[in-house]
């Protein structure tokens, strides 16, 4: 195996606290050594080993790659018109997903597959490293099967979302759809995915509905995630601290017995500021959910209707701006909270035996990130050992 000495690194986050200063094991002056697609040794520049070769970093910063654990990247068609309206005073619904529905089900599998890398490639661009995706605009059987077979070509992180909304074919039988979902549609895609998610939300799938959906995944092996209290207060949260999953993603309306469920499990608020920019909705207060001692995620929510931005660097300078979290907590929760949320050990942190996903920054800090929103400072990214 060869290795590799990235050097005059001016800040490297580590993530690990045992490493460097706080809680995001700040190291300055820092070096790294890669052997093969693995992190093997993290310091000062000054102390770095002997390796194969070196690259000089510049002085610039560097974190780990982001880890995106919510989007939505099957899909074809988009929604200008939706947002334009919203943008002029109408109220975001969830039945807008529909329009998506029909332009997914006409398209053509090369025409999905192409999107799908292109917003993937996209997202590379811009130090994200690690991407979840879903299913959830097919709602027949052969179509989220299809939707999940073409995006674990792309990802490992593939999430089983038939319970988006009710099929257009079942809007007055919404028993019959939750037992599609449960029943034929789950066995067919099962082998595809490694999680299984469910819209709990009015105008989407209820509690009970939710719970049924959520139970027969995991009876299937899939580990469940949940969109839970986006639009109003409801039982998406503590379902999923009930049933154990992974995370528990908008968050925007908790009460405090939500809060509380969320600190006291391991289950992940994933929030997502996207989509309440894209929808002009309230903002989630991370600081409430930090406060109490939740872990928190940050990732887009991608999609053509409520959040169409594949930018994790965006996420952050509206976490710190209008959600009140530092910038410190923002890359925290873009890169390991990421990875908590798709309960992975392996991303989200610079530290010996962890994945060498790396993004430099034109910036000799991470609180850049923040600090010049807009601006393009993901100079250059490594993907499993990789420059890319």
């Amino acid at each position: 195996m060869r290795t590799t000495l990235v050097r005059n690194i001016a800040t490297l986050v580590t993530n690990d606290p045992t490493r460097g200063d706080g809680p995001l094991g700040l190291v300055q002056d820092a070096a790294l050594v890669i052997e093969d697609d693995r992190i093997a040794w993290v310091g000062r520049t000054a102390d770095a080993p002997a390796a194969d070769e070196a690259v000089d970093a510049g002085g610039r910063a560097v974190i780990p790659g982001f880890v995106d654990s919510h989007s939505h990247l099957v899909f074809a068609g988009d929604r200008t018109q939706e947002f334009n309206a919203r943008m002029s005073g109408q109220a975001y619904a969830a039945g807008g997903i529909r329009t998506t529905v029909a332009a997914t089900r006409a398209a053509s599998d090369e025409q999905l597959g192409a999107n799908v890398a292109r917003y993937i490639a996209e997202a590379l661009r811009q130090g994200t490293t690690t991407q979840e995706t879903k299913s959830g605009y097919g709602l027949t059987v052969a179509d989220e099967a299809r939707a999940l077979r073409i995006a674990a070509e792309h990802t490992d992180e593939v999430t089983y979302l038939g319970a988006h909304i009710l099929a257009p074919e079942y809007a007055d039988d919404p028993a019959g759809y939750v037992a599609l979902v449960t029943g034929e549609m789950l066995n067919a895609c099962a082998p595809y995915a490694r999680w299984v998610d469910v819209f709990c939300e009015k105008g989407a799938f209820d509690g009970d509905q939710a719970r049924a959906i959520l139970t027969a995944g995991k009876a299937r092996g899939l580990l469940p995630r949940v969109h839970a209290n986006q639009l109003t207060y409801g039982p998406g949260v503590q379902l999923a601290v009930e049933l154990e999953a992974a995370s528990a993603d908008h968050c925007t309306h908790l009460t405090d017995a939500d809060v509380d469920a969320l600190a006291n499990s391991a289950t992940v608020a994933t929030l997502l500021p996207g989509a309440e920019f894209s929808t002009r909705a309230q903002w989630p207060d991370a600081r409430r959910l930090l406060d109490a001692g939740a872990t928190v995620a940050l990732s887009t929510d991608c999609n053509p209707g409520s959040s169409f931005t594949s930018s994790m660097p965006f996420c952050i300078a509206l976490a710190v701006r209008d959600m009140r979290m530092t910038p410190d907590e923002a890359v925290w929760s873009a890169t390991a909270g990421g990875a908590a949320a798709l309960r992975r050990t392996d991303i989200g942190r610079i530290a010996p035996g962890a994945r060498a996903d790396l993004a430099f920054l034109d910036a000799p800090s991470h609180v850049h990130l923040a600090y010049r929103p807009g601006v393009p400072l993901v100079n250059e990214v490594w993907h499993r050992g990789r420059k890319v």
